[in-house]
């Protein structure tokens, strides 16, 4: 293996550091303006050291509204929109919501992609090819016909018609991760199973599965963060504020009058934190489980 030459490695560092500074820029702007209040904020935008830290916003969020002090948040915090009080309850949602459609994706995909993998029926092909091709199409597209579903359905207004619309959307993109990874997998360890007793099913659930963890870790995270960051689906389903998500309190933030944009990047952050955690938790899965099911097979 011929090793890289000096100026190929210094080459590759800088273009490393550049691409990882401008990942990380958006989310170091959020962190400053979540520590600054308004009038400070506005005062000077270009201010790369915030001139004063105040954890106002924070408290604003976690207290919903009650932990006002308007000579730190600045003069429009005597406006406060009413959906931040339900902060907690719209984390509840969101944490139900993202687990139940992760959880029915990851079944209901990795039952559809061994399907697909172990039986490559030309019918199959074809819906799996249009599913795909139908998450070409932009997703506002699909709203008004999804709300015309749900409202005959009675799933206006509940965690129900969100969790079952985001699978439906999620659920290609599971079966993609997926099916090449079950290809990857030799067969005949199954094959070995039945000769054992196994049934086909058995041989699923006790060997496959197993064997898949790493990729199916893998999705579920990719899974997860989508749809805990997903507002469009939530937004045109549910009105009603007791079944309102994060990203929707979120957007709540902006106003005809009010942009509140500390309070905004303050939210934003804590809304980071359940997905940040799991990305750190499950790291070493989700790339081994990403690459296996690349490069195998």
């Amino acid at each position: 293996m011929n090793r890289l030459s000096w100026k190929t490695r210094i080459t590759l560092y800088v273009a490393n550091i550049l691409v990882i500074g401008f990942l990380l820029f958006p989310v170091i702007a959020v962190l400053q303006g979540s520590v600054m209040s308004e009038k400070t904020l506005h005062s000077d935008i270009t201010a790369i050291i915030p001139p004063e830290f105040t954890l106002e916003n924070f408290l604003l969020i976690l207290t919903q509204g009650e932990h006002r002090e308007d000579a730190a948040l600045g003069i429009r915090a005597t406006y406060m929109p009413d959906n931040l009080k339900s902060f907690y309850s719209a984390f509840f949602n969101s944490t139900v919501i993202a687990f139940s459609v992760t959880l029915i994706t990851l079944i209901c995909g990795a039952f559809s992609a061994y399907t697909i993998v172990r039986f490559p029926f030309r019918w199959t092909m074809w819906i799996v090819n249009g599913s795909l091709i139908a998450r070409f199409l932009p997703i506002i597209v699909l709203m008004i016909p999804l709300f015309v579903l749900g409202r005959s359905m009675g799933l206006i207004n509940s965690l129900t018609g969100v969790i079952l619309a985001e699978t439906g959307f999620l659920l290609p993109y599971a079966i993609l991760i997926l099916a090449p990874y079950f290809k990857s997998l030799p067969a005949d360890v199954e094959d070995a199973a039945r000769v054992d007793g196994c049934t086909r099913f058995g041989a699923f659930l006790r060997i496959v599965i197993p064997l898949s963890a790493p990729g199916m870790t893998a999705c579920g995270v990719i899974i997860f963060i989508v749809s805990w960051h997903e507002l469009l689906i939530p937004l045109v389903l549910n009105s009603d504020v007791e079944y309102m998500t994060l990203p929707m309190v979120l957007s709540s933030l902006v106003s005809d009058t009010n942009i509140l944009f500390n309070v905004m990047m303050a939210l934003a952050l804590l809304a980071l934190i359940p997905t940040v955690l799991m990305v750190l938790l499950l790291q070493k899965y989700v790339v081994h489980g990403l690459s296996a099911g690349a490069v195998k097979g």
